[in-house]
């Protein structure tokens, strides 16, 4: 086995994100482009000599090309040995999964989330540390650090991987496991909910649902884990085969791009349950018949009703919800007598209040949902959360969360996204905000008085680093609020996006029309921040 010292320059462009470095595949595919990031990872984390490495992606376009050349790297940096995902698949929760399980010092997921496959699409990579979890600021600036001065890479010259065999490979001094992708997912999702009430309920007869893989990763664990372990009918979950580019949809599980699913719940005759996940299975859209649960009403939803699933019946310890996420887990949180945190949007900032004990749920307004069992958002423990639930209590999702609204209150809630907008355009209807921050206070807009207006920063309460600039906040005395934001997550353009939430306690309200019930305060953020005279928008790309 020869290893070679490859000569290269570092790129001006390999900071990475919110979720790790995202750019388009021909980016990726520039001569020691994925080389020249994925040495930097070696060369910061010095525990991966003689450690183990998890591997996997999302099974978009260049997947398995990109695990091939990160196999030959690994084994040129002395990993000892890679596991690695059958046919090159893993699931963003999965993978952080096996991190945990076999304690291993760390995993590279492939994957742009929710974005777009193909060979003019989306790619991405990130680190994930020993806890599972994205690797946090400290770490991916020293990855960035080290890929701004970077001047050679080493890579093996070995022929490719069998990746489609289970079964052990010796490379050299490096061991390849290729592992069934589902296997130890599945055993964890057995050790959190109850099976056999959730088998009883497919049986039952009475009871249908439907789940959208969007042809991303999280087909194979749908159909292994609904259909064949829980004994949902064949065809329960539809595009169920992952495919380069997803079909050429976009795997974004929203009311938009998950279009097919939403047509067939809104049906006087629908399925009782719908759900989908993203490309790589860390977000979760929730439906019941005619009814559409928002990602921040369901993460209020399953912590109110932690105590009747079997991995959470004897209590969580505390809440966290990214900013943006409506306030509706605060209520819960306060009734329940535990701890709730608002962070910066972006799953890092939750690991350190799971690992330490003060967060068992996490949320963000963005379809994701997770708990202190994986350290990322995890879309299908979400789905049988939901199902667990639903066989325990033996009502429809919206009598759920109707009941759940006349408990605690209605957050009505709404995101606009601006998608694919001119970056300086964006950033000026930013600026018109963040001009207006000093003087907006005590301001009248009609009936809502700006009681603080912010760019929010957040201390972490477990070691004390200060996130700043993670969001423009306006926040009225009724404690409705609008927030602004740029996305983080794409790879072309930017996505501006405005967040609108007003609380109403009168379950007389409750069945409003949710545009509706905010459009004062959706007129109200044009008139701050002119984000349709800024972008020639006359309408949001999406609207949730």
């Amino acid at each position: 086995m020869k290893i070679h010292r490859v000569q290269t320059t570092p790129f001006s462009d390999q900071k990475p994100g919110t979720s790790g470095l995202r750019k388009k595949v021909k980016v990726f595919r520039q001569p020691h482009y994925l080389e020249n990031f994925v040495q930097a990872v070696f060369d910061v984390r010095p525990s991966l000599k003689g450690g183990v490495l998890v591997l996997g992606g999302d099974g978009r376009y260049f997947n398995r090309e990109a695990i091939q050349i990160i196999l030959r790297m690994a084994v040129a940096n002395g990993v000892a040995r890679v596991i690695v995902g059958q046919g090159g698949i893993l699931s963003t929760p999965a993978a952080s999964c096996l991190i945990r399980k076999y304690t291993t010092q760390g995993g590279l997921i492939l994957s742009a989330s929710h974005n777009p496959g193909g060979p003019d699409e989306d790619f991405g990579i990130k680190f994930n540390t020993p806890n599972g979890g994205p690797a946090p600021e400290k770490v991916t600036g020293e990855i960035h650090e080290r890929a701004c001065e970077i001047t050679h890479y080493r890579i093996a010259d070995i022929p490719d991987i069998d990746l489609d065999t289970p079964g052990r490979t010796t490379v050299g001094p490096m061991v390849v496991s290729v592992v069934d992708s589902v296997n130890d997912y599945a055993e964890l999702m057995q050790s959190r909910f109850d099976f056999d009430r959730m088998k009883a309920l497919f049986q039952d007869g009475r009871f249908s649902m439907r789940f959208d893989a969007m042809h991303a990763v999280t087909g194979p664990y749908a159909r292994r884990i609904l259909e064949d372990m829980l004994g949902a009918p064949a065809g329960t979950v539809m595009n169920g085969q992952p495919l380069e580019d997803f079909g050429k949809g976009h795997p974004d599980p929203n009311l938009v791009h998950a279009k097919d699913l939403v047509d067939a719940l809104y049906t006087d005759d629908g399925p009782d349950f719908g759900a989908a996940s993203d490309g790589d299975g860390d977000r979760n859209m929730i439906l019941g018949r005619q009814f559409f649960v928002t990602p921040s009403d369901s993460l209020a939803v399953l912590a109110a009703n932690a105590h009747h699933v079997p991995g959470y019946a004897k209590g969580i310890r505390g809440i966290a919800r990214s900013m943006p996420t409506s306030q509706a887990a605060d209520r819960v949180a306060e009734k329940m007598g535990i701890e709730c945190f608002e962070t910066p949007t972006g799953w890092k900032y939750f690991g350190n209040l799971l690992d330490a004990g003060r967060a068992t749920l996490c949320g963000e307004e963005s379809f994701g949902t997770s708990s202190d069992h994986v350290r990322e958002k995890d879309g299908l423990w979400a789905v049988l959360f939901w199902l667990n639930l639903l066989a325990v209590r033996g009502e429809s999702v919206a009598d759920i969360v109707r009941d759940h609204w006349r408990q605690f209150g209605r957050n009505f809630y709404t995101r606009h996204d601006y998608e694919g907008v001119d970056v300086a355009q964006a950033e000026a209807a930013m600026n018109q905000v963040r001009e207006q921050l000093d003087s907006l206070k005590g301001r009248r807009f009609g009936n809502f008085t700006v009681a603080l207006a912010d760019d929010f920063a957040y201390t972490d309460p477990v070691d004390g680093l200060v996130a700043e600039g993670q969001g423009l906040r306006v926040l009225f005395n009724d404690g409705a609020r609008l927030v602004f934001r740029l996305s983080g997550t794409g790879t072309a353009g930017a996505t501006l996006r405005l967040y609108v939430e007003r609380y109403e306690a009168d379950p007389e309200r409750h069945d409003q029309d949710t545009q509706e019930a905010l459009a004062p305060l959706i007129d109200i953020a044009e008139e701050i921040a002119g984000i349709r005279t800024h972008t020639g928008r006359d309408a949001p790309t999406v609207i949730t």
